[in-house]
């Protein structure tokens, strides 16, 4: 089993002159790499559905001397092929290079027992969780093919590798993200410099984990800068040639 080298801790300039796109990027581990994949040179695409805490993000990087950053609102609830589309399109116009999707964005469902799970919410959970991420991934994969080291990190969740009862849409969700992680590593393995991997970051303090486990304490839980090493190793050129990997977040 492939793991991220234990002693790993990234080069401050380890993505310098990289574009990278991070959805889901107004709070909790997207906020978090947003600034930290800045922070190590890159120039980050903010994506998320709320243009106010977007702009928060954005003036805390452009306030750390890193690159300037770019805002794209979207609401993934909603988003269609060609709204994709059309952001892929404003991404090449504007920077003409992509060498990164971070794919975060989540959203929790009901933690229903299958048998009274409504169908508007199984839509709304496949749709944020697993149809974004295809079309977005598919709409912006002509211009990552242009990057000589481009990677795809989707986010991934124990549940999504072992199921348990109640998850529901959720945990369907991200096995579909282990299957299409799967495919896309081995579509995109022979005549792209793209790699294609996912991660478990475990049990985070953010906001979306406290909603699945409320009665859990803060002391319990590691805060989401404990893992910027792994996403920065995943996201940057320590980690060509990884691909088609599950990887879980070092403890």
């Amino acid at each position: 089993m492939q793991t991220i080298p234990q002693a790993y801790q990234a080069e401050a300039s380890c993505l310098t002159e990289r574009v990278i796109l991070v959805t889901g990027a107004t709070s909790g581990i997207g906020a978090t790499a947003a600034e930290t994949f800045a922070s190590h040179g890159a120039t980050i695409i903010l994506l998320g559905r709320k243009q106010r805490a977007l702009e928060q993000i954005y003036d805390r990087i452009e306030a750390s001397g890193a690159p300037k950053p770019a805002i794209i609102p979207c609401n993934l609830e909603t988003a269609t092929r060609q709204d994709f589309q059309t952001l892929a399109g404003k991404i090449e116009q504007e920077f003409g290079q992509l060498d990164g999707i971070l794919h975060n964005a989540a959203t929790l469902g009901s933690l229903t027992p299958i048998e009274h799970y409504s169908a508007a919410e199984w839509n709304k959970v496949m749709q944020v969780n697993l149809t974004a991420p295809v079309f977005l991934t598919q709409a912006c994969l002509k211009i990552l093919k242009k990057s000589p080291d481009a990677s795809i990190l989707f986010t991934s969740d124990s549940v999504g590798r072992k199921a348990r009862a109640y998850w529901g849409g959720y945990s369907i969700s991200k096995f579909g993200i282990e299957s299409l992680t799967q495919i896309l590593a081995d579509e995109l393995e022979e005549n792209t410099h793209i790699r294609v991997n996912n991660i478990d970051p475990g049990a985070i303090l953010t906001r979306f984990r406290k909603n699945a486990y409320p009665g859990e304490t803060n002391e319990a839980l590691r805060h989401p800068t404990e893992l910027m090493d792994d996403y920065l190793y995943l996201m940057g050129p320590d980690s060509k040639g990884v691909n088609g990997v599950a990887f879980t977040a070092r403890p």
